[in-house]
């Protein structure tokens, strides 16, 4: 068993590069992206998939849902870390770095409280593992990604782990501890 872990479709924020609202749908690109990816996980047995309920992760856990005849179950936890006031505005405008661990937004959380949520996610996720046949999907954002990575997995010899997370990259990790992962943020659904 295993469980995969995937990102969400572009939007059009992503493409443009300013921090996301929560109702940020996909973009016709994303939409495409997550039918990809609903295609790539129509043969990999997912019979439970989790997701954060923020609307672009929705859009691609609702695509694998109709893929693998899956009900979609939301989990706030999964949601991407909360940029407060900075939501809506183009990373170019800002004069600082808004995904330093050591920043705030304002109106925001911070990287140590946003990763105390993550681990909540995880003993979710983990929870859900344990009590399925077959495997596990979960929809998420690039820094729940991250936070699991740097937290919660295991990364085996001579596999790098990558500072971003492409639109709807997925990694397979073993479904029991030491949660290695299998393969990490992969897209090769999108050549296809």
């Amino acid at each position: 068993m295993s469980i995969f872990i995937a990102r969400h479709g572009e939007t059009d924020d992503n493409s443009k590069r300013i921090i996301q609202m929560p109702s940020a749908p996909l973009s016709n690109n994303g939409l495409q992206q997550a039918k990809q990816l609903a295609q790539r996980l129509s043969q990999m047995n997912i019979t439970r998939i989790l997701a954060s309920d923020y609307e672009r992760a929705k859009q691609t856990a609702l695509q694998a849902g109709t893929s693998t005849g899956v009900k979609v179950e939301f989990n706030e936890n999964l949601r991407e870390q909360n940029f407060g006031d900075l939501r809506g505005r183009a990373y170019d405008d800002l004069d600082i770095n808004p995904f330093a661990t050591d920043y705030q937004a304002p109106n925001g959380e911070s990287w140590p409280t946003f990763c105390k949520r993550v681990a909540i996610a995880w003993q979710d996720i983990t929870e859900a593992a344990g009590h399925i046949e077959g495997n596990l999907l979960i929809v998420t954002h690039g820094f729940v990604c991250k936070a699991l990575l740097e937290s919660h997995l295991t990364l085996p010899k001579g596999l790098l782990a990558s500072s971003s997370y492409g639109n709807t990259a997925l990694t397979q990790v073993d479904a029991q501890p030491p949660w290695t992962i299998q393969l990490l943020n992969c897209t090769a659904h999108l050549n296809q």
